[in-house]
């Protein structure tokens, strides 16, 4: 579920936009609109594995996001056009 403005209470808790929320399959959820709220709900099958994230990265392998952090390093990603800022690998 894709949290895309306001807030929600769910399963006891509360989130406010921008927020990705992760369900696990045959999980049980109760959804409460705290105020207006616009979500997307996405379903689909089960991932292959787990995903690893570093940065703006997502892979379900490691090898990848250190081609990704590599490539992005060495200016090899394709600029957005109109955004002309470069924002630098974070060296964490």
């Amino acid at each position: 579920m894709y949290l895309v403005s306001g807030e929600v209470e769910a399963q006891g808790d509360r989130f406010a936009a921008p927020q990705l929320l992760m369900l696990r399959p045959g999980d049980r959820l109760t959804v409460a609109a705290v105020g207006a709220v616009r979500l997307v709900l996405l379903g689909g099958a089960t991932m292959d594995g787990p995903r690893h994230i570093w940065w703006s990265f997502v892979s379900s392998r490691r090898d990848r996001i250190e081609a990704a952090k590599a490539a992005w390093k060495d200016g090899r990603f394709s600029p957005i056009q109109g955004d002309d800022e470069f924002i630098p690998l974070p060296e964490y």
